[in-house]
């Protein structure tokens, strides 16, 4: 177990011994051994003792906090930052845009490439599955391949168009990410039934049970990048597509394109597999939004995990080519990757 939810309310944490202890109106409801964690997601109102806090910082568990009822998220617990130093100095280094260096162009565009091609692989995928479909999802496939090619276009051309400004570049790209995004949500949408009224990408609030569970699926999965670059000493702040915006992950927001679809094939799946349907989502009746009931939340976690599991030894792979990108011609002393 390598992941534990905490989804209870006014649950008390305390620690005993090498486990966590559970209590709720004074009595002893439940422990779980620490030794297996590595990360903790606490949803809603939960009173935490300090020793358990300092026993997780201890250990390097990662500790995100989300509300109750809307899951948004507010923060996390983390220990001191790796020691490597020098590779985030080479990551700033990196991350300037400049004739002279050509990783952040090269870098963004992979990164529009792959996304892009997974939304293509999964479409086709989903033809199987539905080939009722077919006609209007080969539509998207074909929109998508065509800006697939301009985006390897721009990625071969670049090196030769040294008088043009980076950021043009970038803005460009973008574009291209915009389109296809467009593009593959006008396919991915009919997807799903009717009784789920998701008719587009919507969140903050997110208004249907579909953007409902996928704003939670991508926010976890964005803060397990997070946490992967942190464990490798890379700056999860300091991006090369997501250029430097105040309070952003953008280098975590990076990685996350790639991996976006697979979280839509993962909410899909569990859709079509009717693990959830509309009746476990309620509404606001005060403010708009659809947000998923206790009941369902706690049948999410355990699918979730299980395909989380699949996912998480990607994405430190993932990091670690990418670290070894960034340190590039470091010696084996100053490598954070040698042994």
């Amino acid at each position: 177990m390598g992941t534990l939810y905490i989804d209870k309310k006014d649950v008390v944490i305390k620690l005993d011994g090498g486990a966590l202890a559970f209590y709720a109106n004074g009595k002893r409801e439940g422990m779980v051994p620490i030794a297996p964690l590595k990360r903790v997601i606490i949803v809603g109102n939960v009173t935490i003792e300090t020793s358990v806090l300092q026993k997780f910082l201890d250990e390097g568990i990662d500790v995100m906090f989300l509300s109750g009822r809307r899951t948004k998220y507010f923060g996390r617990l983390v220990g001191k930052l790796h020691n490597n130093a020098l590779l985030r100095v080479k990551q700033y280094e990196k991350s300037l845009l400049s004739n002279l260096n050509i990783f952040p162009i090269m870098f963004s565009c992979e990164i529009v490439e792959r996304k892009i091609n997974s939304q293509i692989n999964f479409l086709n995928d989903a033809i199987k599955e539905r080939p009722d479909l077919r006609s209007s999802l080969k539509d998207s496939i074909n929109t998508l391949e065509k800006i697939l090619d301009n985006v390897r276009q721009l990625k071969r051309e670049f090196p030769y168009q040294v008088n043009r400004l980076h950021d043009d570049l970038i803005l460009i790209l973008m574009g291209y990410e915009g389109s296809a995004a467009s593009g593959y949500f006008s396919a991915y949408t009919k997807l799903f039934p009717d009784s789920l009224n998701f008719k587009n990408r919507n969140r903050r609030p997110p208004l249907d049970p579909v953007n409902s569970m996928l704003s939670l699926c991508y926010t976890l999965l964005h803060y397990n990048v997070v946490r992967e670059l942190e464990m490798i000493g890379l700056d999860p702040f300091i991006g090369f597509y997501h250029r430097f915006e105040y309070g952003r992950e953008s280098l975590a927001c990076d990685l996350v394109e790639v991996y976006r679809t697979e979280v839509d094939r993962f909410v899909w799946q569990v859709f079509r597999e009717r693990s959830f349907i509309e009746r476990d989502f309620s509404y606001d009746d005060i403010k708009p939004g659809c947000y998923m009931k206790k009941g369902a939340r706690e049948r999410f976690y355990f699918l979730h995990e299980e395909w989380a599991k699949g996912i998480r030894p990607k994405l430190t792979e993932e990091v670690r080519i990418l670290a070894s990108k960034i340190t590039g011609g470091m010696s084996d002393g100053e490598n954070p990757l040698s042994e």
